[in-house]
């Protein structure tokens, strides 16, 4: 196989383990519309069995990233793999609600794994240049997953196969199970295991020897300081990034994404459109989401992750004002229906180009390589958190105070996401991971 090859199958698979997260998110929006045919379902009870992912995802991303600092990185993907594989046999075969909430959290501890590790292989495996656009590849796969989930779902709508719909995760997990047998161990984690000679040939699938040298020469000088990942995480020169991890990521969930892609098929059934409508909308919306994030792809190495989470913010709150205004003023008709469609993709188009891949992109990028995968799994987990509380509170909000109103809320959190990036959040554009580590470092020297 030759060395470009190498290259993109190095990063589809290392990637990939974000697919499966997208597709296991998005796939419950069709299936809560049948669910309730076989297994009756209150609005607590769907919040349950939809936030139960989360609860999962917490434990997941919280132990993930310890156990990959001390087991590598591909161990991991290969036991996150499998987990997928079981959570998605359970859902198939659920006979009662918590059957569903089992498999869900089984799932969720994948997905909180891979949400921590997928971000942290990628960013060490690419080369610095274009490490955004690489980082990227994990949000890309999440919208592609979410697409399949809603083209699933709407394959079988028709006979309200709900079943299949949450059963099929298993393929793409079985694939992603195969597939990193074959893929490298991160250089960095084989440095710090004093496994030099395979981490420099790691390297060379990605990198030419001029930055080989820089690197390994950086690396080498950080591994040389005497510190455990307790001691680094509870270093006074961490905490602000620490803390600026943890906002962008809390953010990333509060302002609303994942309420849209989670009940999007809802949202269209109550402003009056039938199922397979409201099905076919979210996909129109998770191609929205596709396309945008490879524009994020194409700019984020270029214009920085600072400047488009401020674009990001703006185009999102501007988005919700109008759905609001346009709720509070106009009856639920089709046209209304279809109307909410356009501005809720007015939505994702800005969340997809800029938030949904800049997050993944940065969390990795800010915290020091001996800590990186606790450090990332920490604050992963509190995405998880919030997205939990999103998830879990959503439909009774949207049954207590309407869906005007929900929109406000969130457009308020963005405006608040607008300014704690304005005023904390660095950029790291053009600069290596060391090089980061080193400055950040230095600032509290």
């Amino acid at each position: 196989m030759n060395r470009s090859i190498s290259k993109g199958w190095i990063f589809f698979f290392g990637a990939l383990g974000g697919l499966l997260y997208g597709y296991d998110t998005g796939v419950i929006s069709g299936a809560l519309l049948f669910i309730s045919d076989d297994i009756p379902l209150t609005d607590f009870l769907e919040g349950l069995v939809v936030s139960s992912l989360l609860v999962g995802a917490i434990v997941g991303a919280g132990l993930s990233g310890y156990v990959s600092d001390r087991f590598g990185r591909r161990k991991v993907v290969f036991t996150i793999a499998l987990i997928y594989i079981g959570g998605s046999f359970v859902l198939a075969f659920a006979p009662n609600v918590p059957m569903l909430v089992t498999g869900r959290v089984i799932l969720g501890l994948a997905v909180g794994g891979s949400t921590a590790i997928v971000p942290v292989y990628l960013s060490e495996m690419a080369p610095t240049d274009s490490r955004g656009a690489l980082g990227s590849l994990n949000q890309l796969m999440i919208t592609i997953g979410i697409v399949l989930a809603y083209l699933v779902n709407y394959a079988f709508s028709p006979v309200e196969g709900w079943r299949w719909m949450l059963g099929l995760a298993a393929v793409p997990a079985f694939v992603l199970a195969v597939g990193v047998m074959f893929m490298p161990e991160s250089p960095k984690w084989l440095l710090k295991q004093n496994r030099e000679k395979e981490a420099r040939k790691v390297m060379g699938l990605t990198r030419d020897e001029k930055e080989i040298e820089k690197e390994m020469e950086q690396m080498k000088k950080i591994e040389a300081e005497k510190e455990g990942t307790w001691d680094v995480l509870k270093a006074k020169w961490v905490r602000p990034m620490l803390l600026v991890g943890s906002g962008i990521a809390i953010f990333q969930q509060l302002i609303g994404i994942n309420a849209v892609i989670y009940y999007a098929p809802t949202i269209f059934t109550e402003a009056g459109l039938a199922d397979s409508a409201s099905i076919l909308g979210t996909v129109g919306i998770g191609v929205l989401n596709v396309l945008m994030t490879l524009v994020a792809i194409a700019t984020i190495d270029k214009l920085g992750r600072k400047k488009l989470l401020l674009i990001g913010n703006a185009g999102m709150v501007t988005s919700l004002a109008v759905l609001a205004a346009i709720l509070f003023t106009a009856e639920l008709t089709t046209a209304i229906a279809w109307l909410t469609v356009v501005f809720l993709g007015l939505f994702i188009i800005f969340f997809s180009a800029t938030w949904g891949p800049v997050v993944w992109v940065m969390l990795p990028e800010l915290f020091p390589t001996k800590a990186r995968g606790a450090a990332t799994g920490f604050t992963t987990l509190l995405l998880s958190a919030a997205n939990l509380v999103v998830s879990l509170f959503f439909p009774i909000l949207l049954g207590a105070i309407g869906t005007a109103w929900v929109f406000v809320l969130f457009a308020v959190i963005g405006i608040l996401a607008f300014l704690f990036v304005y005023t904390y959040v660095p950029e790291t554009k053009g600069r290596s991971l060391e090089e980061i580590e080193n400055d950040l470092r230095g600032s509290t020297s």
